[in-house]
């Protein structure tokens, strides 16, 4: 259980950002919601959570790619809550395209939201967690970061980069009691994926089928709790990065 603790979750407000928040919430977290352009999402989101498991839940705007703007939202979650024990980096962004093709801008939008917005979390929540004396850290990555994925280049090395920005925040903090961890998901079934053909994806998965949502928020769930595990990624794709 995680009665007590304050956790905070980029991109939040819809897909696997919105079920790892009502998981955590049902566990008995308290939940800060960040998300980028879509408030009445958010606020569903923690509407949810107050009344269906009885959490304390904000939501804030805020773009992750920002470092100053993320300074400043940590600081008003530190304000409205006291502090926080969790930080699952999620918020994340596509702009698809073949590298010979790509706009410049399109791969910096990818690498600034998914990984140097991670980064910027992790920067600002650390001192939190220090205060704490506890503190732990769940980045979403993909298994496109494991293995790459054509036409994706600039989001298979914003992912590979979060693999590496996990271990490294793993060692650097280990002797704090500061904990970080990724989980790479497969093909899961969100607004994402739906412009994708399924039956496509599906040949291509071991287990004969997407993902959900929930069995994400399930290793978020597991690593959160997993008290001796850390600088782990945990796949959840059906074994299609076997």
């Amino acid at each position: 259980m995680l009665t007590g603790k304050v956790a905070v979750i980029t991109g939040g407000s819809r897909g696997i950002g919105a079920a790892i928040t009502y998981r955590l919430a049902s566990l008995g977290a308290d939940v800060a919601v960040i998300y980028a352009g879509n408030r009445e999402a958010a606020e569903g989101v923690c509407a949810v959570c107050a009344e269906k498991f009885g959490a304390e839940a904000r939501a804030y705007a805020c773009d992750v790619a920002d470092f100053e703007a993320v300074k400043q939202t940590v600081a008003s979650i530190k304000a409205d809550f006291g502090g926080a024990h969790i930080l699952v980096n999620n918020a994340g962004v596509t702009r698809d395209g073949l590298a010979a093709m790509m706009r410049e801008e399109d791969f910096d939008k990818v690498l600034d939201t998914n990984l140097k917005g991670a980064f910027n979390m992790i920067r600002h929540c650390t001192p939190l967690f220090l205060r704490g004396k506890e503190g732990c850290i769940i980045n979403i990555s993909s298994v496109s970061g494991l293995m790459g994925n054509a036409g994706q280049s600039n989001y298979s090395a914003s992912k590979a980069g979060l693999i590496g920005l996990t271990k490294a925040i793993a060692k650097e903090y280990a002797a704090k009691g500061i904990r970080c961890n990724a989980v790479a998901p497969g093909f899961i079934r969100t607004d994402m994926t739906a412009s994708q053909d399924e039956d496509t994806l599906v040949d291509m998965i071991p287990l004969g089928r997407m993902g959900e949502a929930d069995e994400v928020a399930d290793a978020v769930a597991y690593l959160i709790n997993a008290r001796y595990v850390t600088g782990e990624v945990l796949r959840v794709d059906g074994g299609i990065a076997m």
